[in-house]
């Protein structure tokens, strides 16, 4: 691979400073002030790492993969495929075939649903999800209802966000065909026991998927020993370019599922009267990929496993605990589901102020937070809300920014008189 791109400047541990640095967009000022972005989950901001690595490979090695027997495409053959490398080793999968690059967790999703849904999934089948799920985890299962008369059973959670394990062993029955579910809820940060889940279904013999859009930023994963069937995630929130993610799935579940999208380097040979596939991956990879992009989430990969999840997770859990004791000082101030596990997400209301409101002022003060439903709209339901304040966390946040945040939500409360 050609790309070279600078090492992060991180020393044992998490050195904020130098973190921050690797970061260039966090030294703009927004407002004439500091930049706090609080927004991380929605999609993470890009270290510069990431950055040179897309540019390097228009600027020395573009060419279109696995057609071209010409040097640049070797080249851009060989990155895109380490690349492939670089995330199997991510997820621990146990062969590079088995992992397969899409446009992110949603297409993932997607792509499950119509391959392993057309296949395997009969009228009155049942697929199992939650309550906290992102609606990309919700509106695929509820197409393939409305196409195949399938039945989709949803597990609640309590009043704190965390899943009501009780309920969702009830509702595995023996038309059970398939579980998907969030590894971290995005608008709570609820983390899901999805060991539990896995070790319900594994004793039923259903396959199980985990969505890690906001999982695997923040931990290290491993399919192996969680034993899922499929995992997916969008690089975007990995700290990597948007329009590129990856689908994990179990060789024997891919080889057996039917291709999504028909077109080029998916196939073996094609006549009018029959095509014959291509071998895994590249089955379920039809066209010209993301290039660039992929090649600059393996540098995403890289960047991460620098720094080290240890410290990540170190640094997180301490800064999630510090929001949470600052957050609470502050009269008026309701936290939307208090999970035992959380991970990365704090969602938040006040008493008598719309969260569009609140993250407009909050914008005045160089403060980037997500208010709406976050594309969880079951979920806002669930707990009686509109619509939240959701502040979500990154390894380039710390102290300074949660002191921003509550300073921000005080100078809310004194323009609505609260």
């Amino acid at each position: 691979m050609t790309v070279s791109a600078a090492a992060p400047r991180v020393r044992p541990g998490l050195d904020l400073a130098a973190i921050r640095a690797d970061f260039p967009i966090l030294a703009r000022r927004v407002h004439g002030k500091r930049l706090v972005f609080l927004d991380s989950a929605a999609s993470a901001q890009k270290p510069r790492a990431v950055i040179d690595a897309e540019r390097e490979v228009y600027e020395t090695e573009y060419a279109n993969v696995h057609r071209g027997v010409y040097w640049l495409s070797e080249r851009a053959t060989a990155s895109y495929e380490a690349a492939r490398e670089k995330v199997r080793r991510l997820l621990n999968a146990r062969e590079g075939r088995e992992i397969v690059f899409v446009r992110g967790a949603t297409e993932a999703i997607n792509l499950v649903a119509q391959t392993f849904g057309r296949a395997f999934l009969a009228p009155g089948d049942e697929v199992l999800i939650t309550e906290v799920e992102h609606h990309a985890n919700i509106v695929p299962w509820q197409m393939l209802r409305d196409e195949k008369g399938i039945v989709l059973k949803v597990a609640p959670v309590d009043d704190e966000g965390d899943l009501d394990l009780d309920a969702f062993r009830s509702l595995i029955g023996p038309r059970t065909r398939l579980i998907s579910v969030a590894h971290v809820a995005n608008a709570l940060g609820t983390v899901l026991p999805v060991e539990a889940i896995v070790g319900l279904a594994r004793e039923r013999g259903i396959p199980v998927l985990l969505d890690g859009c906001q999982a695997v930023q923040h931990q290290p994963i491993d399919v192996q020993a969680l034993d899922c069937d499929f995992y997916v995630f969008s690089g975007h929130k990995l700290y990597g370019p948007s329009g590129v993610g990856a689908l994990y799935g179990k060789a024997e579940w891919l080889e057996k599922m039917p291709p999504w999208q028909g077109g080029g380097d998916m196939i073996r040979s094609v006549t009018f009267d029959k095509t014959e596939y291509n071998e895994l991956p590249w089955k379920f990879e039809a066209g010209t990929p993301n290039i660039a992009g992929v090649i600059a989430l393996g540098a995403a990969v890289d960047y991460v496993q620098s720094v080290g999840y240890d410290a990540i997770a170190s640094h997180e859990t301490e800064l999630l605990g510090y929001a949470v004791r600052e957050l609470s000082k502050i009269n008026s101030l309701r936290f939307i589901g208090r999970p035992r596990r959380r991970s990365g997400v704090i969602s938040l209301a006040l008493e008598g102020v719309h969260p569009h409101d609140i993250a407009t002022i909050l914008d005045r003060e160089a403060i980037c937070v997500r208010a709406g439903h976050h594309c969880a709209q079951p979920t806002m339901t669930r707990f009686g809300v509109p619509a939240t304040v959701r502040a979500s966390f990154g390894l380039y946040n710390g102290h300074d920014d949660v002191d921003a945040l509550v300073a921000g939500l005080r100078k809310v409360q004194e323009v609505f008189g609260l």
